[in-house]
């Protein structure tokens, strides 16, 4: 069983876990604008029948996948979201999807939203290229910052050219740049890798995964955060 280590838990103590912006407030000073009204889903394409917009959050529907997407593109981004799991589920973010296809092959990369303790509830061992927060089949994630299933956790991604960076919880678990990665989960073939624009949105696989307070920023190009 993965446990949340002494510097997770001085993460979470130091950020508080306040919550974030209502998702029906105004866009904050920092140039955050929020692509969930937590109202219905104005702004997203894709699998609209796979998820339900319930008490300000965006819920997948048991049994349903797909990609839901943002209508709109983005090229280098920064977004900030929390996710609560349940037990053993899987879920995902679309890394510049073009809007057709396996978002983790047709697009940048799929960036696993895993539960942590992912092969105790299903007893189905997972490459450490599969965790939550990697970018499926390229690039392991740090685990043990994630809060146990039920609870909300909060996560910033941030994609400038070829790199990604995830922050889970307060902690950076994944800082990798993609472009000289040449070998894949299976040694499949990644023909969206190399992408510079695309959608974002969400990969669901069946597990009735939330996400609410739904917030982007996007940077000029070659911009550091």
């Amino acid at each position: 069983m993965l446990l949340r280590t002494p510097t997770a838990l001085g993460a979470l103590m130091t950020l508080g876990m306040a919550p974030l912006a209502d998702a029906t407030s105004k866009a904050p000073d920092d140039g955050f604008q929020p692509l969930f009204n937590g109202k219905n889903l104005d702004g997203w394409a894709g699998a609209l029948d796979s998820v339900r917009v319930q008490d300000g959050t965006l819920q997948w529907k048991p049994k349903k996948s797909g990609v839901l997407y943002t209508r709109e593109q983005y090229a280098d981004f920064i977004v900030r979201f929390e996710f609560k799991l349940p037990p053993g589920a899987n879920n995902g973010l679309a890394i510049r999807y073009p809007g057709t296809g396996d978002a983790a092959y047709s697009g940048m990369c799929e960036l696993q939203i895993l539960d942590d303790n992912y092969e105790k509830h299903t007893r189905h061992r997972i490459d450490p290229r599969q965790a939550h927060g990697s970018a499926y089949g390229m690039a392991a994630a740090k685990r043990g910052f994630q809060l146990p299933a039920g609870e909300w956790n909060r996560q910033q991604v941030t994609v400038i050219g070829s790199t990604l960076k995830v922050e889970l919880n307060g902690t950076t678990i994944l800082d990798t740049d993609l472009a000289p990665i040449t070998r894949t989960l299976g040694n499949k073939a990644h023909p969206g890798k190399d992408r510079k624009t695309g959608h974002f949105g969400f990969t669901g696989h069946n597990d009735p995964v939330s996400f609410r307070n739904i917030h982007i920023k996007k940077l000029p190009p070659k911009t550091a955060p």
